[in-house]
């Protein structure tokens, strides 16, 4: 019998799906991501693509049939109406100023923030100048520092009251894309503390924040190449920190459930391929240029198709945590066979040849 060659996944920057090479192995999706619940110790959560129209499930807990609904709220948390209050972190360019942008488009109020002074100065004058200055927000924070994220908190309450849905997306890779073997002290210092610690700091507080909120809150931590527990050679040190993204948000998932909080969720969000300042440093070779030609999206596409799922979680009344999906396995496996069969999306972004 002939080998079937099927198509293995390797991973490139601001890529939580894995990407596709032919190569004889076994079936890297044997269900699409949308269609899965992924179950973590005594409870469910769905895994959300580009809709949330799914069902809630019967979950065993200890044998007993619990309708996943019936547990969905609680009655003294006020419900969530828009229009919400967002904060959003790492928000003055690329994915992070896409999705202030959108939310901002349909209606809410916006917090923006980045270590950079200036970058924050200028992405509120340009927001402003759009939708207005009653609806948007900016200062500075390093979220690799403790104080600094609790005084966006305060900036946060000063100002908004409250926050509904609280986006972790500052992230750094450090522009270097080298062998670990090569990277220096100060650059993996630089990505191991902002993407690990500052997503850990910046939890916590949020946490603590929407514990003492009436209406409670949604925490999203926006995930990358290496989530899925494959290789990212060249930034091992970022893919090694992405994958301990998904692993602390389950964590929080449980503390939270162990300590009965119903008030409070944390949900893991992929936004793909973005064609960001991070991902294009890296497309040095033929391979990742391929690949970012075939799948990336720019950052407003992106948010364009995330934001009303990430809405429609608190719009449904729903406290269930979610792994909301821009690239699925599915378009992926899409977008690859329209290019070999077609042509597609060749030099989309840059010359492959």
């Amino acid at each position: 019998m002939a080998m079937t060659p099927y198509l293995h996944f390797t991973t490139f920057p601001s890529l939580s799906s894995p990407l596709l090479f032919c190569k004889p192995h076994h079936p890297p999706f044997s269900q699409p991501p949308y269609l899965s619940t992924l179950q973590f110790n005594r409870y469910t959560f769905l895994s959300v693509s580009s809709r949330q129209n799914q069902k809630p499930f019967a979950v065993n807990f200890s044998s007993q049939i619990v309708n996943a609904e019936s547990s969905s709220s609680s009655n003294t948390r006020e419900p969530m109406r828009p229009p919400y209050n967002v904060l959003i972190t790492g928000s003055t360019k690329g994915i992070g100023y896409a999705l202030a942008k959108e939310f901002l488009q349909t209606g809410d109020n916006v917090i923006i923030c980045s270590r950079s002074a200036e970058r924050v100065e200028s992405a509120v004058k340009s927001l402003r100048e759009e939708f207005g200055e009653q609806h948007v927000w900016g200062t500075k924070c390093d979220v690799r520092e403790g104080l600094d994220v609790k005084d966006l908190v305060g900036f946060a309450q000063r100002n908004l009251k409250y926050i509904d849905i609280w986006i972790n997306n500052a992230g750094s890779n450090a522009y270097s894309y080298k062998p670990l073997a090569e990277a220096s002290d100060d650059d993996l210092i630089e990505v191991v503390t902002t993407n690990t610690l500052g997503l850990m700091i910046c939890c916590r507080e949020a946490m603590k924040m929407m514990l003492n909120q009436p209406r409670g809150g949604h925490i999203f931590n926006i995930d990358g190449a290496g989530s899925d527990g494959r290789p990212t050679p060249r930034f091992a040190a970022y893919g090694a920190t992405k994958r301990s993204v998904v692993h602390l948000t389950k964590s929080l998932q449980a503390e939270l459930q162990m300590q009965d909080v119903k008030n409070v969720v944390v949900h893991n969000l992929s936004p793909g391929m973005v064609t960001t300042d991070l991902l294009m440093s890296g497309a040095t070779t033929k391979q990742a240029k391929f690949f970012i030609n075939v799948l990336a999206e720019p950052a407003e596409v992106v948010a364009k198709s995330l934001v009303p799922n990430i809405r429609s979680v608190p719009a449904s009344g729903s406290m269930k945590p979610t792994y909301i999906r821009f690239l699925t396995g599915i378009k992926a496996y899409s977008q690859i066979f329209s290019r070999f069969a077609f042509g597609a999306r060749r030099n989309r972004y840059m010359p492959e040849d």
